[in-house]
């Protein structure tokens, strides 16, 4: 019987994000289509949104059966009803399930009952502010949230892990009364850091792109475990 089939709606990569398959090596067949996302600030969103459904309807010609929105700021920075229409539009345009990468990290914190955050993100200080606000409309404390001051898309994945870890646990000693630990863009390569943050933190640690591919294969009505990336990967 063929694997499943998730479709990825990427911002620009042309390639699978190898946390896919790090975190899925068998059982899930991925699919990838671009929105050619140039920057990370609201006139960059601004300039994508209109691609989204056919990228989708993309996907689902190509054999997709789950439909994921890769991009955390493109689908929180104008707020969860606009967040929820995005993928009700992909939904509606295709049939299938859908679920973006703001609605997983969501998602993801209320299964480790995390409602009082330390935020780290890629973003410069207007984005990073917009996830603050997504965040609390959505009933979480932020403690701390601090970004990085990135906007170029591809910026975030030159960040190397000792600078990156670093930096995360930077804003969670800013936050000592946090339960939860969310570091948010999907270009920042966080797969191998959440079990040493998690260790050293002492709570859990949600993440972009590792808990928007558990999000999305669960569409699929798998389970998403990947046993050694963390608390809610491992035990899900």
């Amino acid at each position: 019987m063929p694997d499943p089939v998730l479709g990825l709606i990427v911002p620009r990569q042309v390639e699978i994000p190898s946390e896919a398959y790090a975190l899925y090596p068998s059982g899930v067949k991925f699919l990838l289509e671009a929105v050619g996302l140039e920057s990370m600030t609201s006139a960059g969103y601004d300039s994508v949104i209109d691609r989204i459904v056919p990228a989708a309807e993309a996907l689902a010609r190509q054999g997709a059966q789950a439909i994921l929105l890769i991009g955390t700021s493109l689908t929180f920075y104008k707020g969860p009803a606009f967040n929820d229409s995005l993928a009700d539009s992909i939904r509606r345009a295709t049939g299938l399930p859908a679920t973006t990468m703001s609605t997983a990290i969501v998602e993801s914190l209320r299964v480790v009952s995390g409602r009082r955050l330390a935020v780290a993100t890629a973003y410069n200080k207007d984005v990073t502010d917009r996830l603050r606000v997504f965040l609390t409309e959505l009933g979480f404390e932020v403690e701390a949230a601090s970004g990085m001051g990135l906007e170029r898309i591809g910026e975030a994945g030159k960040i190397s892990a000792p600078d990156l870890h670093d930096f995360v646990r930077e804003v969670f000693r800013a936050a000592p009364a946090c339960d939860a630990l969310l570091v948010s863009c999907g270009g920042l390569r966080t797969l191998e850091l959440i079990v040493p943050w998690e260790r050293e933190c002492g709570i859990p640690v949600v993440s972009s792109m590792p808990h928007a591919l558990w999000a999305g294969v669960r569409l699929l009505g798998l389970t998403g475990a990947a046993p050694g990336f963390g608390r809610l990967l491992s035990a899900s």
